[in-house]
């Protein structure tokens, strides 16, 4: 009796002790008779974000790399520059500023958008510059895939089809080019996307000689055109920038009106992609590609489908083979070695022809490689690439993946 006596008053003391020492919060839980106020501990975390922020050194961000910081930052920008190395363009040297960011930062399920901005001018006289990207909207349910650029190229030139690249003489010119390619994408289903584009080219040959232009067939020397596009995909990849698991198919059909253009006549190109990522063990990625495309008859020369360049056929000379059609197939596997340091090897082929009535099986080119990456920004990598094809080889230097 004396206990049950004594221990409310020892509560009330406790209580009062601890209303004199901790009075910032007041708390009322469900089924207490008593309102009492408390102040918390501080938690660690709270007060190691309430010191300042020791910056990382450089060698830290060399050796152990860039974190996300898109959460932090409107935009996270980093800058690199390197020599580089192309068939097309020779010896020169690369400029690359990549950033992410994120349309609403207190969203972390969506990727962040990415943007690259890209130079490269050579001894040769080819410069380039331009600017792309993939900006995602609201919980990525919306898309704005963009690409603009500006290239003067002095180039080799074999003529039109398998045949003329495989056994005509080469010629040089220069192809002076402004592209822009922009598309917008919503997302009608999970992961499936329908949305339309805007396409403009403008391209002109100069400084052809006599063998060139009879390669040309009687063809104008420049052309411009303007295209409205259709498309249709799926895209359930994890980062496009540099996807690790998912699926990407799309099919995106373009019609490049007479109208609006100076190629005589009413152009139609079918462009179709399938790609599949599958993570085999830890910093392993094996990554596959399909590609076609299609392109109506009477194309004209500057926009006919081209076998090469850095990202598909890798080795090959971008436009010693061109047709109205191209299929090409790779399979990557990619390896993080240490840190942010990585390799890759893939193999492929690829085919050109002028119609599937006279596609042929024998002149499939076969293509395979192998390449370095250096993370130097968070999951974007930086890559050189040295592919093997049918009597070739070439060096690429760029950025992100090949797809």
């Amino acid at each position: 009796m004396v206990l049950r006596r004594f221990l409310p008053a020892v509560a009330c003391c406790f209580l009062s002790l601890t209303v004199h020492a901790q009075r910032d919060t007041l708390c009322v839980r469900a089924g207490d008779t008593l309102r009492y106020t408390y102040t918390p501990l501080v938690p660690a975390a709270a007060t190691d974000a309430q010191s300042p922020k020791r910056k990382d050194s450089f060698w830290s961000r060399i050796i152990h790399g860039n974190v996300d910081r898109t959460f932090e930052k409107k935009i996270d920008f980093s800058f690199i520059g390197a020599p580089s190395y192309t068939k097309e363009a020779s010896v020169g040297i690369g400029v690359l500023a990549s950033g992410l960011y994120r349309i609403d930062r207190t969203d972390s399920i969506t990727p962040p958008s990415d943007v690259s901005f890209f130079g490269n001018f050579s001894l040769s006289g080819f410069y380039m510059f331009g600017v792309s990207g993939n900006t995602l909207f609201d919980h990525n349910r919306s898309r704005v895939i963009y690409e603009v650029s500006f290239a003067s190229k002095p180039l080799d030139f074999w003529g039109i089809g398998y045949e003329a690249g495989r056994f005509n003489e080469s010629t040089d010119y220069i192809r002076k080019q402004v592209k822009f390619d922009a598309g917008y994408l919503y997302e009608v289903w999970s992961h499936l996307y329908v949305g339309g584009s805007l396409l403009f080219s403008h391209t002109r040959g100069t400084n052809f000689d006599e063998r060139g232009e009879s390669y040309l067939a009687g063809q104008r020397l420049h052309y411009t055109s303007t295209g409205i596009g259709v498309t249709l995909q799926y895209d359930s990849r994890d980062f496009i920038p540099a996807p690790e698991r998912g699926s990407y198919l799309m099919v995106k059909q373009v019609i490049y009106p007479k109208g609006i253009g100076n190629c005589g006549r009413t152009l139609y190109k079918t462009t179709a992609t399938a790609d599949y990522y599958q993570r085999l063990w830890r910093g392993a990625v094996l990554a596959t590609d399909l590609f076609g495309e299609f392109n109506s008859s009477g194309t004209p020369w500057c926009m006919l489908a081209e076998l090469g360049g850095g990202y598909r056929m890798r080795g090959y000379y971008q436009g010693r083979y061109i047709d109205n059609n191209i299929i090409t197939c790779q399979i990557e596997y990619r390896q993080r070695i240490w840190r942010r340091i990585g390799c890759a090897v893939w193999g492929g082929a690829g085919n050109v022809f002028p119609s599937f009535g006279r596609f042929r099986w024998g002149q499939t080119l076969p293509n395979y490689g192998l390449g370095f990456r250096w993370e130097f920004k968070h999951r974007v990598n930086v890559r050189v690439d040295y592919g093997f094809g049918r009597k070739t080889g070439g060096l690429v230097f760029n950025i992100n993946e090949a797809f």
